[in-house]
């Protein structure tokens, strides 16, 4: 069995190309929960659903979030009526919003409800939160404090980063399912998917029953840079990183993954590859999943690396 930390169109991306390529019931996604809020009185809960989306074969490939085949009748009524329209609801994502929604009032966790969406759409795999309490992420800028989605979504990451911080991850718990997975004999190893250091993978980090098991795992633990060129393939990491003083590449990721970590897969014109770095070490790939059969390629690549660790 594999675990696969993911957040994100990249995560989601690769997390499809290891759901391909691995039997039935032996892949486990936990999914980042930071970027979740409430909007219009409905639960949304963006990296869950793209995540769900792409391994169910149904996500809008053009735009790179939502559900493919959307229609946007809500959006327009809503606009027409004056209502808040920074945020975009497709008829058809609608519908999952409100259904979760539903559950969660008759008293379900978020893993219930990720769950049965997930069997719903017909995936062999396990699809979980990384926790089922609140944890959001708030972005510190240069303008103030902004909750992820007014920062990354109405303001389209513009103000400068400075920090961030989860709001709730010092109550939260690890998910059962994620905790699960790691404590699973048949575990192989963990893979942390080409998401956001600091978006994605950070809110995981900062629950400490999470960390704490990340550190406690007996299995190789392997990440794929999100870094090729010194930019981001998809998503705001390297902007973010430069404004935290960092140079956005597979060298950075040691200071977010210390600990947790094994090695990382870089892109071949990575500076970082072939080296050791803090322990970790950086093996070089073509990490840029340009159709289905590159996610495919990378998630062997990646399976074999830790496979090679083991």
């Amino acid at each position: 069995m594999i675990l696969a930390l993911a957040g994100g169109v990249g995560g989601a991306r690769l997390a499809n190309g290891l759901a391909h390529v691995l039997p039935a019931g032996e892949l486990t996604v936990a999914v980042n929960v930071g970027d979740d809020f409430t909007h219009l009185g409905l639960p949304i809960c963006p990296d869950i659903d793209t995540v769900t989306y792409t391994l169910a074969g149904r996500n809008n490939r053009e735009l790179g979030w939502g559900v493919n085949g959307e229609s946007w009748a809500f959006m327009d009524e809503l606009k027409a009526l004056g209502g808040p329209d920074w945020f975009n609801l497709g008829d058809r994502d609608l519908a999952k919003h409100a259904l979760r929604g539903e559950w969660l009032r008759q008293g379900w966790t978020l893993s219930q409800v990720t769950a049965e969406l997930a069997r719903r759409q017909g995936i062999p795999h396990a699809i979980v939160p990384m926790s089922d309490d609140p944890v959001r992420s708030m972005v510190l800028t240069d303008e103030g404090e902004l909750p992820f989605q007014d920062y990354f979504v109405r303001r389209r990451c513009e103000p400068r980063f400075v920090s961030i911080r989860f709001a709730g991850a010092e109550q939260a718990r690890i998910s059962p399912g994620l905790a699960a997975a790691l404590a699973d004999p048949a575990l192989e190893a963990v893979v942390v998917c080409p998401s956001n250091p600091v978006l994605s993978i950070g809110p995981f980090l900062a629950v400490a029953e999470i960390a704490a098991a990340l550190r406690a795992r007996r299995v190789p633990c392997v990440a794929v840079s999100p870094f090729i060129g010194g930019e981001a393939v998809k998503g705001p990491a390297a902007k973010i990183m430069r404004e935290l003083g960092e140079e956005p590449g597979a060298a950075s990721l040691v200071g977010h993954y210390a600990g947790i970590v094994d090695a990382v897969l870089c892109d071949h014109a990575d500076p970082a590859a072939g080296q050791t770095l803090d322990g970790i070490a950086f093996h070089a790939a073509d990490t840029l999943m340009r159709d289905d059969a590159g996610q495919q390629r990378l998630g062997r690549e990646v399976l074999a690396l830790a496979r090679g660790l083991a």
